[in-house]
């Protein structure tokens, strides 16, 4: 089974992630967590460019491209050998970050996000994806004295609010798929909920 947390810039998705591993490794699962762009030696020296070298100046596309390379190696070299191993896998972001932040957020045509997306983990989607919906404003708020730290932190509220909009509106096409949490509510809440949810699903399997 792959689990993926989703959401804008502070919301919790990191920590909820963490959590629902803990939760399941104490209790005898097979889990890997995982997290985006990083996982891998490829991934995490695009994931410094992606976030962290802000002299470097990336295009839309080239960011898009840059995602879809790591994402490519993370999927071949981590999650799907983990997933035919029957191990579960976390997925801190995943394809429909990509989709938020390059499609919505940077205006990037949504299908040639997909088409891109799909070649990059040769079709593999998450089981159930958990999005932790925040105001933007709330979310970078919580990001504090780091505020600021890296590319898409820096980005106008503007973009911020297209991104949490292209969230909604990929979660509510695929209410199945999909669970949308409010962020805002209390960690334990959240992760209880989150408990709840993954249990049915495993349950089904």
């Amino acid at each position: 089974m792959f689990i993926l947390f989703e959401g804008v810039e502070g919301s919790g998705k990191t920590t909820q992630a963490r959590r629902l591993y803990r939760r399941l490794s104490h209790r005898g699962q097979e889990v890997l967590l995982v997290r985006e762009p990083g996982g891998t030696a490829v991934g995490n020296a695009i994931r410094r460019i992606l976030k962290h070298r802000l002299e470097i100046e990336l295009s839309p596309l080239t960011e898009l491209l840059l995602f879809a390379a790591a994402r490519a190696q993370l999927v071949s070299q981590a999650i799907r050998p983990a997933l035919e191993r029957g191990t579960i896998v976390i997925g801190d972001r995943y394809a429909e970050s990509t989709l938020a932040y390059q499609g919505y957020g940077r205006g990037i045509d949504l299908e040639v996000v997909r088409t891109i997306n799909t070649i990059a983990t040769g079709g593999l989607q998450a089981d159930l994806i958990i999005l932790l919906d925040l105001d933007p404003e709330k979310g970078l708020l919580r990001k504090g004295s780091g505020y600021g730290n890296d590319r898409f932190e820096r980005e106008a509220l503007d973009f911020h609010h297209r991104v949490r909009q292209g969230y909604l509106e990929m979660a509510r096409s695929e209410p199945k798929r999909w669970l949308i949490l409010d962020a805002s509510a209390s960690p334990q809440i959240i992760a209880d909920t989150v408990w709840e949810r993954v249990q049915s699903a495993l349950g089904k399997e």
